[in-house]
Order: structure tokens, then sequence, then C-alpha cells
């Protein structure tokens, strides 16, 4: 495989920092008026469509059974699990909250690492790491989960789905990582996509969002998000994504786990009129500065390697 030139690194990274920052702000306007599993299955079948028939078009063949199972399975994970999670929990917090609790991401990559071999046992100070980022995660847990029945808004729930949606993400992007595909990168990203987004529809129509679904009723700003999350979030933010774990390391990949909540916190409060209480502030710091001292310990201790060997291919 060859090496990828540092520009095409470095635009991945712009746009994994940048561009999924946005999603959580557009998320939440698209499901203003449209039901979010359904919006979130519909976002990814029109984009792996697109990417699937534009690898076909440069000549990638139409991809081995073995390779589509192995697509379910990373699709699962991260789009129905992960993404899936994070546009049903925007119907309970707010799009900067949502991506401080996704910012634990990097917490759980580098236990999976270290269970499935790929990183050695953490060192006691990474422990301290992930014994703050925990830490934050209880700080905004504990009166969010003191819920009246009362309370419409419920962000106990959207916090909880929240951890376990992570926590999915984080065990298929490891699976992305170990898994073997013949796939390019661009066919690979539109197999997931297309898995992925079936997956998200068919929950979608057994939770009954069908029966609310009201085209009639969508506005133009819920449009909008949806076309801004089907070509800039999924076509160009996930290839970037996927592009990157086949390439680099994991702990490299997962910084934008404390970039991310800057930008969405900004738009949110720009552009959404969102705010974080002081406890929020707290917890937030503490997350993401227990994530940034995670991930630049993971990157002092790594052992030089080539990149072929030191980044397997993502599926």
């Amino acid at each position: 495989m060859p090496r990828p030139s540092r520009l095409a690194i470095l635009s991945a990274f712009a746009a994994l920092y940048l561009i999924w920052g946005s999603t959580y702000l557009a998320i939440r306007f698209a499901i203003d008026t449209i039901p979010p599993l359904l919006m979130a299955g519909s976002r990814f079948l029109l984009a792996g469509f697109i990417m699937f028939v534009i690898a076909r078009w440069q000549g990638a063949p139409k991809g081995s059974l073995a390779n589509w199972g192995t697509a379910l399975l990373i699709g699962a994970c991260l789009l129905l699990g992960g993404n899936g999670g994070v546009t049903l929990a925007e119907q309970y917090v707010s799009s900067g909250l949502a991506s401080v609790m996704v910012a634990t991401v990097p917490i759980y990559i580098a236990l999976f690492a270290w269970w499935s071999g790929i990183a050695p046992r953490p060192t006691p100070i990474v422990w301290f790491g992930l014994a703050g980022g925990f830490a934050g995660v209880a700080i905004l847990l504990g009166p969010a989960l003191r819920f009246s029945p009362d309370d419409t808004s419920r962000p106990g729930i959207g916090m909880l789905i929240l951890l376990v949606s992570s926590f999915i993400w984080s065990a298929g992007s490891i699976y992305s990582r170990k898994a073997k595909s013949a796939s390019p990168p661009l066919q690979l990203a539109g197999q997931q996509m297309i898995c992925g987004g079936a997956l998200l529809t068919i929950s979608g129509l057994l939770m009954g969002e069908h029966h609310r679904f009201d085209a009639s009723r969508i506005s133009l700003l819920s449009i909008g998000a949806f076309a801004y999350l089907v070509i800039i979030g999924a076509l160009v933010g996930y290839t970037a994504y996927i592009f990157l774990l086949r390439h680099c390391d994991p702990a490299k990949v997962a910084t934008y786990a404390y970039v991310n909540p800057i930008v969405a916190v900004i738009l949110g409060a720009l552009f959404a009129g969102e705010t974080l209480t002081a406890r929020a502030v707290l917890a937030a710091g503490l997350i993401i500065g227990s994530v940034a001292l995670v991930i630049t310990v993971q990157q002092t201790k790594s052992r030089p390697m080539p990149v072929d060997v030191a980044c397997a291919p993502a599926d």
C-alpha cells in the first residue's frame, strides 16, 4: 500500500476536525422535522450509493460477499450503533453536550486497543487520564439522571444513549482496523454506509417513525441540514475518517474527539442559542483534558513503524 502524501493526511485531519464538529448542529436541525433514524438511514444510504457508484466508475470491483459481510459489521457499529445513537440522543440533549459526551471515544479506544493487542497495557499516567475522563462523565450524568416525571427534556436518557453509542463506535473502529478487505477506500466507505444506512432505516421503521413522518411539514432548515450531512458530513467527513484509520495510528485519529466539542459548542452557541452550565463546562474540561493526556502519552510511547505495518487496512 503506497504511503499517502503529507498534504492528503493533513487535509483529512482538517476535514475530520471541522466537518464532524459541525455535524452535531446539523443533526439537531435535521431532526427538528424529520424522524431521527429515518433521517440518518436515508442520509447514509444516499451517500453510500453515491460513493459506491463513483468507486465502480473508477474501476473498483463489485466486492466479494466477505467484504460486504465486513462492511455490514462495521456499518452496524459505526453508523447504527454510533451515529444512530447520537442522532437519537440529540432529541434530549444539546448538540454541544452531545459532542462532549462523544469525546469519551478515545478512552474506549485506548481500552479496546489494549484488550485487542494493538497497543500495550496502559501506563499509570494513562490510567489516570482514563479515570479523569470517566469522572467528567460522572459529573455530567449525576444531576441529569435525577429528572422528574414532569421533565420532558430527560437529558439523562440522551447521555446514557451517548455513552452506549460511543462504546459501540469505539469497538467498531478497532474492528475496522483489524479486519481485512481488498476494497479501495472510497468503495469501502460506500459499502459501510449502504449497510449502516439500511440498518438505520429498518430500525426507524421498526420503531414506527414512518407513522409520524410528514413530508409536507419538513422545514427548509431541515432540508438544508440533511443535504449538508449527506454531502459534507458523510461523503467528505466519513471518507476522511476511514482513510485516516487505514493510514494512521488510532491514537492520532482519535484527536478529533477533543477538537469536535470545541467546534460544536461554538456553533451551537452562535446558531442555536445553546449554553453550557458551569457544571457542564467543568466536566467538559475534565473529559477533553483527560482525552488529550491519554492520546499524547500514547503518541509519545508508540514505537515508530512503517505505515503498512503500523496501520492495518480499515476493513
